[in-house]
């Protein structure tokens, strides 16, 4: 059902489908956690997060459009932070520099998203590709590679964050023991890389929207384009690394890290390259910035 709708009209029809689809997470996490079908509240979480992505699924294909899932990358870690900490009841010192961080993230993210949106009539051309290109199993691809793949991947990188509601955290002790003072100057290290890495995506968008308005169809290379190609995929990398970070700052070094090495490779072996194939075909001049430019720092 494609339908051309207003970009404001897209936009609210967007929220509506996400408001739904959270809902219908909020049902199957309460029953999951009430009642016959008890599981916890992580596992709870996860099944609540899969529910949501198939009903935003589902109205992707009622609108013939996977971009309907473009902002729930951005608007899932931190809705679930937010409702985690009221549902556990916890607001420590570790938890109030998280949902800092992932709200700003979320805020550039989602911003950068409402400003690159067409409409629902318009397809991101990534989907369009493998819509073209792989008919038979598009569908597949659409909800296994295109929609749940990702919500597993933040989901993966999330967990630092959730383990971090579990963490004790005394702010009465920080002088009296030198080990949790070192710990908790780490903590806030990490969270101000956790600020650093939207701001870096901030200003890589804002130079991107300006070169591109002046120079269509050009390659852009000033500002943090001229230091690396993907200064947005850099931002969004760092930031899951600095969840990371926050967490093991008070808990050390243990699995929890493959959620930031899974977004890690997402990026480099996924993303990155369908971008540069894209580029390389429609810029001309793009083989030779690629030669001269680091592709993230």
């Amino acid at each position: 059902m494609k339908r051309n709708y207003s970009k404001w009209c897209s936009v609210a029809l967007i929220g509506a489908i996400y408001i739904l689809a959270g809902a219908a997470g909020w049902l199957l996490f309460h029953a999951l956690t009430s009642g016959p079908l008890s599981t916890t509240p992580l596992i709870a979480l996860l099944c609540a997060d899969v529910l949501a992505t198939v009903v935003v699924w589902a109205f992707g294909l009622l609108y013939e459009n996977v971009s309907v899932y473009d902002p729930y990358w951005s608007v899932f870690p931190p809705v679930a932070y937010l409702l985690w900490a009221f549902y556990t009841g916890v607001w420590s010192l570790p938890v109030s520099l998280l949902l800092i961080a992932t709200c700003y993230w979320g805020w550039r993210l989602t911003r950068n998203w409402r400003i690159t949106f067409n409409g629902i009539g318009h397809e991101d051309w990534r989907y369009t590709k493998y819509r073209s290109q792989h008919p038979l199993v598009f569908h597949i691809i659409n909800l296994f590679g295109l929609n749940m793949m990702p919500t597993l991947v933040v989901f993966a990188a999330m967990l630092p964050g959730l383990k971090l509601f579990e963490t004790p955290f005394d702010t009465n002790t920080l002088s009296a023991n030198d080990g949790h003072l070192f710990s908790t100057v780490l903590l806030c290290l990490a969270f101000l890389l956790c600020l650093v890495a939207p701001t870096i995506q901030l200003i890589a968008d804002k130079q991107s929207h300006d070169f591109r308005a002046a120079n269509p169809g050009k390659v852009c290379n000033v500002g943090l384009w001229k230091q690396g190609r993907h200064p947005n995929y850099f931002g969004e990398i760092l930031f899951w690394w600095g969840i990371w970070m926050m967490y093991s700052a008070l808990n050390g070094f243990d699995w929890y890290i493959l959620g930031a090495i899974a977004m890690t490779a997402l990026f480099l072996g996924i993303s990155i390259p369908l971008m540069e194939q894209r580029q390389l075909a429609n810029k001309p001049g793009y083989a030779e910035y690629r030669k001269q430019t680091r592709m993230l720092i």
